[in-house]
């Protein structure tokens, strides 16, 4: 993921110092403004490659099954809107027979558990 991160961020200052370049293209801009304006564009470009690389990332994770039997604290967090108190009932009431237990022992309520049904599982 690191790699992804890495390449997404050379990508993305690479396109704005070209965009910023071909901006002063036909101007007699002072050479400040022109480093100002690279650098301003390189900021942007940067934030919004973390926040593509953040997506991406989420959007892997969401394809991951979690064992609610085995899972650790943070994993059980990972999942949509588990708070802290129900991650540390998960893991004190385990095991689990299966998933639904969450809402049959009321860790968690029926809507949210819609929420995190494709995403969980009670392995042994």
């Amino acid at each position: 993921m690191p790699n992804l991160q890495a390449r997404l961020l050379g990508l993305t200052v690479l396109a704005s110092l070209l965009v910023g370049l071909s901006a002063c293209g036909g101007t007699k801009d002072n050479p400040d403004e022109i480093r100002q304006r690279t650098a301003d564009a390189t900021a942007t470009m940067k934030r919004d490659a973390q926040a593509v690389a953040e997506g991406v990332k989420q959007g892997l994770g969401r394809d991951k099954t979690i064992n609610i039997n085995q899972a650790s604290r943070e994993d059980l967090l990972s999942l949509p809107g588990l708070t802290d108190r129900q991650a540390d009932r998960i893991i004190a009431e385990r095991p689990f027979t299966n998933a639904h237990d969450l809402v049959t022992r009321r860790v968690m309520s029926d809507a949210q558990y819609d929420k995190v049904r494709d995403r969980v599982i009670a392995g042994h």
